[in-house]
């Protein structure tokens, strides 16, 4: 059965930073009230002046006090802190909604308001935010984690549906789980870019975001689409999912190309690129692990490539990783990559 939309609701803000004002603003737009918003810094006040107009400024007991849905959107290692301090104070009321937006925790990090008859909700966009109208515009179309006690989690599916995002039911148990998945797609995803531009820039590359551009867009559309046609199910041996896209020397078993490039970046001699040749040889064992895994590379062209990107890191790598002998294992040897590949 599908969510029912809550009424309007009085709602407060603790925290008016980069997730806070625009997700109140999405609210607003949305039909409920915001009757305050809670923020000292300057940042945080001009998020409130140019995202929430009218809104009044407010102390948080009195914010908590006036309002019916309580959105809090405080740094994660300060939450329960102030979760737990509103609680000693006796400011949590029956029957009011609260609502945090950190990745990491479920709704038990909100078991004292809980405890004093509030309702709670854990919902996360899965996005990142500028602190800017543009974020309004983005949570159309985004996919909100919603973890929630199960009679209320409605509630929770139904604030995510108006503002224009989709809702998908996180297990209390998953959070950690779901936000690593998250940090590490997104946040090292720019440490990569990062690492090429920096490397291109010592190439002789002006602009190097520039040549960047369209190569990891299209890459990342790709993963993305084959992702999304091939995702992993219960019970179902899984396929290639974005492993499909994968392009460059790993998958076309370039050995030579492998190891020039470990000592064309080995050699940069500045401390801060010191970090990229190690980076590509894990990514790299990764990639061909997981070619081997999909049927991309055969036993023999995965094995000489990890005796190219020499010993294992300790910590465990991805599934298909090659314990053993590749050669022991059978599979289609693919030494050529997809047409028009550009890497």
């Amino acid at each position: 059965m599908s969510p029912q939309a809550p009424g309007r609701l009085g709602i407060g803000v603790v925290g008016a930073g980069r997730v806070g004002a625009p997700l109140a603003s999405a609210l607003r737009a949305a039909g409920h009230a915001v009757v305050g918003a809670s923020g000292s810094s300057p940042e945080s006040l001009e998020r409130i002046e140019s995202l929430l107009p009218a809104v009044p400024v407010l102390e948080v007991p009195e914010l908590v006090r006036r309002a019916e849905l309580v959105l809090l959107t405080v740094p994660d290692d300060e939450l329960e802190g102030v979760v737990g301090g509103l609680a000693a104070t006796g400011a949590w009321q029956a029957g009011q909604i609260v609502v945090h937006t950190a990745g990491r925790f479920g709704w038990r990090i909100l078991e004292p308001a809980r405890a004093a008859g509030a309702i709670p909700l854990a919902i996360h966009p899965a996005m990142t935010f500028t602190g800017t109208s543009l974020d309004v515009q983005r949570l159309v179309g985004a996919v909100f984690a919603v973890t929630a006690p199960t009679p209320v989690l409605p509630i929770g599916q139904a604030l995510v549906v108006e503002v224009g995002g989709e809702p998908v039911v996180v297990a209390e148990e998953s959070r950690a789980l779901y936000h690593a998945a998250l940090a590490h797609g997104a946040n090292h995803l720019v440490v990569l870019v990062a690492q090429a531009a920096q490397a291109l820039a010592a190439a002789g590359i002006d602009r190097p975001g520039r040549t960047l551009e369209h190569l990891l867009v299209a890459a990342l559309d790709e993963a993305l689409r084959a992702e999304q046609l091939d995702p992993p199910r219960e019970g179902v041996e899984r396929g290639p999912g974005a492993v499909a896209a994968l392009t460059g020397p790993v998958v076309r078993g370039d050995v030579g190309t492998v190891r020039e490039h470990l000592e064309v970046l080995g050699s940069l001699d500045t401390s801060s690129a010191a970090d990229i040749a190690p980076s590509y040889r894990t990514l790299a064992r990764s990639a061909a692990s997981r070619a081997l895994a999909a049927g991309r590379i055969g036993p023999d062209a995965a094995a000489a490539l990890l005796d190219a990107l020499g010993p294992a890191p300790t910590a465990p790598e991805a599934p298909g990783l090659l314990d053993e002998d590749p050669r022991e294992d059978a599979g289609p040897d693919s030494s050529s990559d997809s047409p028009g590949d550009p890497a």
